[in-house]
């Protein structure tokens, strides 16, 4: 437990969607430390035991709880929630779903598939996947946010303009988060906490995985920002480039058709040099991978590139 800690927030206090009349589960004083109990998103629905056939009756009622919501003291309307990222304290299991009809190649595979991580949550190895597979670590939130003004209930599956579901494998420990606030109190809130996940992540999971959260919730006065933003303390993808990258990429004046075939053909080149099952390498692609914009202004096509670290096979 953290002794630095002013509120503890267990686990069982979580939601489902955004709403700015959800009843806070803890007021908060700015400047105070909290320490989150999060789920994972599939609620405890997938882990270990679980098979294809539970990613088949996925209960998707029951998708990305978050913890919360926390109501800070001052917060109003214009201001924004420093959130600083203190500590993540992994639970050591985590799963990697393709879901059917979700994805970036939904269409190309249309069947569930589920791999389940086992790694080691105090030294944080890398994760063991397939034949010869290591998969650096680098835990985080993937949803984080506060309530929008809009009244009623809001899917939690978006990201919004007050945060959400923005998974950002970049907003991780050391991590300063500014957050526009809309409602009094802000109403904050954490959970999908992910173990490692490529920028994109583009099977549509990450390594899903149970942790605990500790966080410095702080208010910037009058900020007026339009979206989150945040602050890094260093570089961000030291666990992936000491051995360099794969890259492939796809061209032409669609980004989203371009994202598409790079990462085809990523999954193509890794199933024929690894042996992989193209379903594999595609959540594997996810969990590690890269989609980047390399080149946006050279009319009228656009260079998407798909960038795979080569730590993980050497």
């Amino acid at each position: 437990m953290c002794v630095a800690c002013n509120h503890t927030i267990h686990r069982a206090s979580h939601h489902f969607g955004w709403n700015r009349d959800f009843a806070p589960v803890l007021t908060a004083r700015p400047g105070e430390t909290i320490h989150f109990e999060c789920t994972d998103s599939s609620a405890g629905q997938l882990g270990e035991g679980s098979t294809v056939e539970s990613v088949r009756n996925l209960d998707f009622s029951r998708i990305n709880p978050v913890t919360g919501p926390v109501y800070v003291e001052g917060a109003e309307p214009g201001d924004a929630l420093k959130v600083t990222i203190r500590k993540f304290i992994p639970s050591g299991i985590g799963w990697t779903a393709n879901i059917p009809g979700f994805g970036l190649l939904a269409d190309q595979f249309p069947e569930p598939a589920l791999h389940v991580w086992t790694y080691d949550a105090s030294a944080l190895t890398p994760a063991l996947y397939g034949p010869g597979g290591r998969v650096p670590l680098k835990p985080f939130a993937g949803t984080i946010g506060l309530a929008p003004a809009e009244p009623g209930l809001h899917s939690i599956v978006p990201p919004r303009r007050v945060g959400g579901n923005l998974d950002i494998r970049d907003i991780s420990e050391g991590v300063t988060l500014y957050l526009p606030v809309e409602v009094p109190g802000a109403l904050f809130s954490i959970g999908d906490t992910h173990a490692a996940q490529g920028d994109g992540e583009v099977c549509g999971t990450a390594i899903e995985s149970r942790m605990d959260v500790e966080a410095t919730l702080e208010l910037v006065k009058d900020a007026r920002l339009a979206s989150p933003r945040f602050t890094t303390p260093g570089p961000v993808t030291r666990h992936l480039d000491a051995a360099g990258y794969e890259v492939t990429t796809g061209i032409g004046p669609d980004l989203m058709t371009g994202a598409r075939e790079a990462l085809q053909r990523m999954v193509d080149l890794l199933a024929a040099e690894h042996g992989l099952n193209p379903v594999d390498a595609y959540m594997l692609c996810s969990v590690c991978g890269d989609l980047r914009i390399s080149e946006i202004v050279d009319m009228p096509n656009w260079v998407v590139s798909f960038y795979f670290p080569r730590i993980v096979f050497s």
